[in-house]
């Protein structure tokens, strides 16, 4: 009974911890993305300047990263050579900018709503990519999945009452751009047994971003900000943008090292139907019936292809757990056999 019960409680405990870094990470994800687009939307902070916005994330985060890892040492750092940085590191460095401007540009044309709407593409850039580079296999079944969510989103996109054809197409580079960065970090780190968590990724990868930033910051936004000289660096909304940005990487490290990627997965779903109901709601977008009919079967259609994903991974897992008892009871009747052979060769003598 005690047992059971000491049992019971750790599974509880366990369950409720899994709830609460789905939470924090939610909380945090919602918070960036409106905070994000406060910033940006000329009707409300109006401080358009998305490289720049994102150069003060990275430099933010570079600068904390460090700390951790060198100063206060949280983090172990992950050894790394010069030429597996450059071959490696920079071009994920690259994607992770284009993809970070493009996404924090699309805040000036387009609603919260509309740009998650757009944001359920991912799964259909990265199994594309993915095939692409033959890092997934081509499956009739899946392409017809992520032809159903293609779908899904073009519906949305036609019901869209404030329908911006940049920032459609903004979006549309960001997700691509990410998409790439997934595939291109399984096959130029996975692939080579290095594994970075977002502490260690920001250390390596967020200077790179900023140099890769820095350079159509110089000649895109740069002339702007010198031009407007009733601009002053505000501390407070920048340096809380800042630390929620920061908060978030490390609210992924607990998520996926708590839990796993597929329950981010998930809970990115739920964050985006909620982030429609603000929209709407608090921020007064337009969402058509329309929108949430194109975005419920893109909903559905990334739904399944989570459910495939989650049983792909059982029956791996399933099939691993059966080799190892083959091997395992391979192993006892061969120590059995030469028992009996022993056994016999004694009984000779």
């Amino acid at each position: 009974m005690g047992k059971g019960g000491s049992l019971s409680d750790g599974v509880i405990k366990k369950i409720l911890l899994s709830y609460t870094y789905v939470a924090i990470w939610i909380f945090l994800s919602f918070t960036v993305i409106v905070y994000n687009k406060y910033i940006l939307d000329k009707k409300m902070y109006n401080w358009p300047f998305p490289i720049s916005l994102t150069m003060i994330h990275m430099s933010f985060c570079a600068s904390l990263a460090f700390l951790l890892i060198k100063v206060f040492k949280v983090v172990e750092p992950v050894s790394m050579s010069r030429d597996l940085y450059l071959s490696s590191v920079v071009p994920i460095g690259a994607l992770y900018s284009l993809s970070l401007w493009l996404s924090n540009s699309a805040y000036i044309y387009l609603s919260v709503s509309f740009i998650q709407m757009l944001k359920a593409l991912m799964p259909v850039a990265v199994y594309s990519i993915g095939v692409l580079f033959k890092k997934e296999g081509y499956k009739n079944d899946t392409m017809v999945n992520m032809l159903s969510i293609s779908f899904g989103v073009a519906v949305a996109a036609y019901g869209e009452a404030k329908f911006d054809t940049w920032g459609v197409i903004l979006q549309l580079g960001a997700v691509a751009f990410e998409a790439t960065r997934l595939v291109m970090i399984q096959i130029l780190l996975t692939s080579k047994g290095i594994t970075l968590n977002p502490i260690t990724s920001l250390y390596y990868v967020a200077p790179c971003c900023f140099v890769f930033l820095l350079v159509p910051w110089v000649f895109v936004e740069y002339p702007v900000l010198k031009e407007t000289s009733s601009f002053h660096f505000d501390f407070v909304v920048f340096g809380t943008n800042s630390i929620c940005a920061f908060a978030l990487n490390l609210a992924v490290f607990l998520l996926v090292g708590k839990t796993s990627a597929l329950t981010m997965n998930v809970a990115g779903v739920v964050k985006d139907w909620l982030l429609i109901a603000f929209s709407w709601s608090v921020i007064k977008d337009t969402v058509t019936p329309i929108n949430l009919f194109g975005y419920g079967l893109a909903f559905l259609g990334v739904a399944y292809y989570n459910h495939s994903k989650l049983q792909a991974l059982k029956a791996k897992e399933a099939q691993k757990k059966t080799a190892q008892a083959d091997e395992e009871g391979g192993r006892l009747l061969e120590e059995r056999e030469g028992e009996g052979s022993g056994k016999s060769s004694e009984s000779q003598d």
